[in-house]
């Protein structure tokens, strides 16, 4: 692909960045559409942030930003706009550049990791699952699985108090689903997904004691890079259905082309 002047330039801000895999997906798929765009991961320490978002306000070339962690729910204060979606999750995960340097975020995560579940035909409509973290990308999950339709959404998180928040807010928005924050034991749930960041490095706990767990059971991880974390494999050691993060990141590639459209 052969970069130039007339080129849509993008970036993706993370902390750290050797597990991006984004920017990649992302070139591949506007590549594969005929779509002039390069895609480039910067590695921004939280305390530059603000400082990056301005410069990039005046980059005329730049059409947006990806954002992932930590940056997800730090970076909407340095915005002109967030879209009511990135307001109710509580965390932008992309940011669109306007001609006149305005900057609108929107979060692309949970339609992405929804998609991701019914393109490998799993409904959550009915069940009861089991999500680990309540992060930027944990916000954003727990408010699609209870969009989805499941039945109860129960939040473990180092931080129990970031859990119970996260919970609540939910609960408020969808009262059909039953949303708690507890420790709970994995064998109870249908479908168990992890948004932490343990399983990016090969020496990482793993996010939640799955020994329990049986064919029945589907345990998604978003982590996309590597593509199988340790809770996967092992996961699929014990005959449980798996799903890594690279489908959800494929699911978000059409989102992406068309909010930098509009």
């Amino acid at each position: 692909m052969e970069i130039t002047g007339k080129s849509k330039i993008m970036f993706v801000l993370a902390d750290p960045i050797d597990h991006v895999r984004a920017s990649a997906v992302i070139n591949a798929y506007f590549q594969s559409i005929g779509d002039d765009v390069a895609v480039s991961p910067l590695h921004i320490l939280p305390g530059d942030l603000g400082a990056v978002v301005a410069s990039v306000r005046l980059m005329r070339n730049v059409f947006g930003f990806g954002v992932t962690i930590p940056h997800k729910t730090q970076v909407i204060e340095h915005l002109d706009e967030i879209t009511p979606t990135a307001r109710m999750i509580g965390a932008v995960n992309f940011v669109k550049r306007t001609a006149e340097g305005r900057l609108i975020g929107d979060n692309l995560d949970a339609r992405g990791f929804i998609s991701s579940l019914a393109q490998h035909e799993i409904a959550v409509r009915g069940r009861k699952v089991l999500q680990v973290g309540a992060g930027g990308a944990g916000r954003a999950t727990a408010f699609g699985l209870a969009e989805a339709g499941a039945r109860e959404l129960t939040i473990m998180n180092r931080d129990e108090e970031k859990a119970r928040a996260l919970a609540a807010a939910v609960a408020e928005h969808y009262p059909a689903t039953k949303v708690s924050a507890n420790h709970a034991e994995a064998r109870s749930f249908d479908l168990i997904v992890n948004t932490t960041s343990l399983g990016m490095k090969a020496d990482d706990p793993l996010p939640l004691d799955i020994d329990s767990i049986g064919p029945g059971a589907v345990v998604s991880d978003i982590i996309v890079n590597p593509a199988v974390t340790r809770l996967l494999a092992k996961a699929a050691g014990q005959g449980a259905r798996t799903i890594g993060g690279k489908p959800m990141l494929d699911a978000q590639m059409a989102l992406v082309a068309r909010f930098i459209a509009r």
